[in-house]
């Protein structure tokens, strides 16, 4: 559960000189903490009936479900709109934004510019889910309360016209809420009772809110996880860490200290392999058929000069603004030209 609660802006605290003991208060949107605790304990009751009541093909799509629409954040939201990691013509970028209804993240507008943000502002004041808050905050604290201010004033400094530009992106932005209604909520609860007879209690407790909580926690352990426990070979001073556990829930974002240095790279990851990437195999297929083309990687080479440099700040000691991607005007040159671009479109 991904909403948005902004607030205005007042006597914000500079980002360099906000020491987290002395950040100023953000209300608890209580809205969002009655929201988020009823779904987990519906949840929590989903686990139950799974076990108890609810027929294993229930159990199966419910799970099945949670795997397939997390495809629309990690290939899509993620990879494809906030990266520009590769690009996919209409149809691939229809059928992911099917799935980032289904996973209900909020938009892939709103996901896209508020990751962007992260990744040029990670773990400060300034970033939405700043780890450095504790492992609460990172993993869902920060959906619970209004944003910090220097999210809002460095939020309106991230170019998001490219997402503007894509119709399908506009349209799911518009209609958002009755799309979500019905791909999140009531459909997957309509499929088990009318396909196999499942009762109604099991089919909502089970298939949708078991299933949609999974989905949720599997996604925000790549903010909260990943960036507390993991090895570190890229640029060991951050926090992004190489994580196994939230690359296998994630279906392979968990990668984390090599995303975070080459945010550009559509695997996300330094191997090749499907190897808990299983969102890089999806890419690989529509690849095959064209409909995912320039898809943007790094060289061993590459990789080897960046991780003999890690750590590098400036000499003042203030957050360097990092690239959220491809397009960014702060993705190094030397990248650009030492990438190597897969599967590039002709003409």
């Amino acid at each position: 559960m991904h909403v948005s609660a902004d607030i205005k802006v007042g006597d914000s605290t500079t980002l360099k000189t906000a020491p987290i003991e002395k950040q100023p208060y953000q209300p608890i949107v209580w809205r969002n903490v009655i929201l988020c605790s009823l779904i987990h304990l519906g949840a929590l009751y989903g686990v139950y009936l799974a076990f108890t009541s609810a027929k294993i093909t229930t159990t199966i799509f419910a799970i099945g479900l949670y795997q397939i629409s997390a495809i629309g954040i990690t290939a899509g939201a993620h990879r494809l709109w906030s990266h520009r990691a590769y690009k996919a013509k209409w149809q691939l970028r229809l059928i992911i934004i099917t799935l980032n209804t289904i996973a209900f993240q909020n938009s892939v507008y709103e996901w896209a510019r508020d990751h962007r943000l992260h990744h040029k502002y990670c773990d400060t004041n300034a970033d939405p889910h700043n780890s450095n808050r504790g492992l609460f905050f990172s993993h869902v604290g920060w959906l619970l309360c209004r944003k910090h201010p220097d999210v809002i004033e460095k939020g309106r400094t991230i170019d998001t016209s490219d997402l503007l530009a894509d119709p399908i992106v506009t349209f799911q932005k518009k209609y958002f809420w009755f799309l979500i209604t019905w791909a999140c909520f009531i459909i997957p609860t309509l499929i088990p009772v009318y396909c196999w007879g499942e009762t109604w209690r099991n089919s909502w407790y089970v298939a949708v809110l078991l299933r949609y909580t999974l989905t949720l926690n599997a996604i925000w352990l790549v903010n909260s996880a990943a960036h507390a426990w993991g090895g570190k070979p890229y640029d060991r001073f951050i926090n992004a860490s190489e994580n196994l556990v939230a690359s296998i829930l994630s279906v392979g974002e968990g990668w984390h200290n090599y995303h975070h240095v080459f945010p550009w790279d559509y695997k996300t990851a330094e191997l090749g392999n499907y190897h808990f990437n299983y969102t890089t195999a999806f890419i690989h297929l529509f690849a095959k058929i064209g409909w995912a083309y320039d898809l943007k990687t790094t060289s061993t080479e590459l990789v080897r000069k960046r991780a003999s440099r890690t750590g590098l700040v400036d000499s003042g000691g203030d957050p360097v603004p990092l690239p959220w991607g491809w397009d960014d005007k702060d993705c190094p040159q030397s990248d650009r030209m030492e990438a190597t671009i897969v599967n590039r479109k002709q003409g």
